[in-house]
C-alpha cells in the first residue's frame, strides 16, 4: 500500500471524533531515502510487539489483536509502501480499518492503545515546514527539486523534445551572438517561450501551496518571472548560476528561504493577533478559547504542538476536569466541527506562553 496524504477537514474530523475500543495509533520517524529505512522497518517490527502487548493488557480478544497487529505486520514486507515514505509515519488502526499517512516531520516514537486516536500529528502536519522547490533553469539546463529538511527529491519533467532548438539561430555571420554580447534584446521571445513551455511543466507538477525558489542565469530570470504561473514563486532566488549547485548548497539555501518565510509568517501573526485582542477578536486563555470553541466563534485556532491538557468541554463551554479526555484534540474537533482552521505549531510561535491561541468571529463571554 502507499500511505496516504494529510488528511482534509472532513477526514481529519472523523479520525479526531473516532471513538471505539482497540484503536491503536503508532507515530514512529521514518526516511525518504531506502539506504535509510532498515532502522524504520526494525522500529516497525517492534511497535506492532508493543501493540499486542498493549491490546491483551487491555482485555481485547485474540481475533481482534490478530487483525490489529497482522495489519501492521503486513507492511513489513510491502516494497510499494517502502517506495513512497517521507520523514515521519502514523499508523492509525482499528480491527476494522487502517489509516497510514506520511509525516513531513520525525515524530516521538509512540505505540498507544485507547478508545481514540492520538491524532496530534496530524495537526503538527499542517504547521510543519514543508520546504521548498527549487528550479534550476539555464539555456541547456533544467531541474525540478522538492527540498524538505536534510532530503532532495529530483521532479521529474515532461519538456516539449525541441526545446533546446528554442535558442537555436540562423547562420547569420555570427551577428545575433555579437548582439548578445552588446546587450542586445534580440533574442527576448525565445526567452519567454522557453521560460513559458518551462513555467508550464513547472505549474503541472508542483504543488501551489509549496514554495518555488528560481536558480537561474541573469538573462532568462526576468523571462521566467513574467511567463511565471506559480503562486508560490519567491521574489529573490539564488544568484549563483544554476548549473554550479550541488544538492547540498540547495538544501541549505532553502533551509535559509525556509527558516526566514517562517519567522516573517510568525511576527506577522503576532501582530495581527495583537491588534484581534485589543479589539475583544482574539485570546490565548484556555478557558476563553473553550468558551468560543463551543460558540461556534474560532475562525483560527493555534496549538502547542507538543503540549498535552485533561479535560474535557462542556456543551456551555466549560472546561471539566478528567483524566481521560485529551482537552487540545477536543478543542481541535470542535473548530473544525464549525468550519475553523486547526494548525499546530511550536510553542516559541505562540503567545504568553498558552499552549493555545484563537483568532475569534466574535466576541464570546466566559461562561461562569
Amino acid at each position: 500500500m502507499i500511505p496516504a496524504d494529510l488528511p482534509d477537514d472532513t477526514a481529519l474530523l472523523e479520525l479526531l471524533d473516532h471513538r471505539g475500543p482497540a484503536s491503536v495509533s503508532v507515530a514512529l520517524p521514518s526516511s525518504p531515502v531506502p539506504a535509510q529505512q532498515d532502522p524504520v522497518r526494525t522500529a516497525l517490527r517492534s511497535a506492532a510487539d508493543d501493540a499486542s502487548r498493549q491490546l491483551e493488557q487491555s482485555g481485547a480478544d485474540a481475533p481482534t489483536i490478530a487483525r490489529i497487529v497482522d495489519g501492521i505486520r503486513s507492511l513489513f514486507d510491502d516494497l510499494e509502501f517502502w517506495e513512497h515514505q517521507d520523514r515521519g509515519l502514523l499508523l492509525l488502526s482499528t480491527p476494522a480499518r487502517r489509516h497510514v499517512f506520511r509525516l513531513p516531520f520525525a515524530p516521538r516514537t509512540s505505540v498507544r492503545v485507547n478508545e481514540r486516536f492520538a491524532a496530534g500529528p496530524l495537526l503538527r502536519a499542517r504547521g510543519a515546514e514543508g520546504g521548498a522547490y527549487v528550479l534550476q533553469l539555464a539555456r541547456d539546463h533544467v531541474r525540478l527539486v522538492h527540498v524538505q529538511g536534510d532530503h532532495l527529491r529530483p521532479i521529474p519533467l515532461r519538456l516539449p523534445d525541441d526545446l533546446d532548438l528554442v535558442f537555436a539561430h540562423a547562420d547569420n555571420d555570427g551577428r545575433a551572438d555579437r548582439e548578445r554580447a552588446r546587450g542586445s534584446d534580440g533574442d527576448r521571445p525565445e526567452r519567454e517561450r522557453y521560460a513559458k513551455a518551462v513555467s508550464e511543466e513547472v505549474k503541472r507538477v508542483a504543488s501551489p501551496h509549496v514554495p518555488l525558489i528560481l536558480a537561474t542565469t541573469a538573462e532568462l530570470d526576468p523571462a521566467y518571472r513574467a511567463q511565471n504561473t506559480h503562486p508560490g514563486l519567491r521574489a529573490h532566488g539564488i544568484t549563483a548560476h544554476p548549473q554550479s549547485l550541488d544538492d547540498a548548497t540547495l538544501i541549505n539555501a532553502v533551509a535559509g528561504f525556509v527558516a526566514n518565510d517562517r519567522r516573517a509568517a510568525v511576527s506577522a501573526w503576532k501582530e495581527r493577533f495583537g491588534t484581534l485582542r485589543a479589539e475583544g477578536l482574539a485570546t490565548s486563555r484556555l478557558s476563553e478559547v473553550a468558551a468560543a470553541a463551543a460558540a461556534a466563534a474560532v475562525e483560527e485556532l493555534r496549538l502547542d504542538q507538543d503540549a498535552e491538557r485533561s479535560g474535557e468541554i462542556d456543551t456551555y463551554g466549560r472546561v471539566n476536569p478528567t483524566d481521560d479526555a485529551d482537552l487540545l484534540l477536543d478543542l481541535a474537533a470542535a473548530v473544525l466541527r464549525t468550519g475553523g482552521r486547526v494548525v499546530a505549531v511550536p510553542r516559541g510561535e505562540l503567545t504568553d506562553g498558552s499552549p493555545v491561541a484563537a483568532e475569534l468571529r466574535f466576541p464570546v463571554p466566559v461562561p461562569r
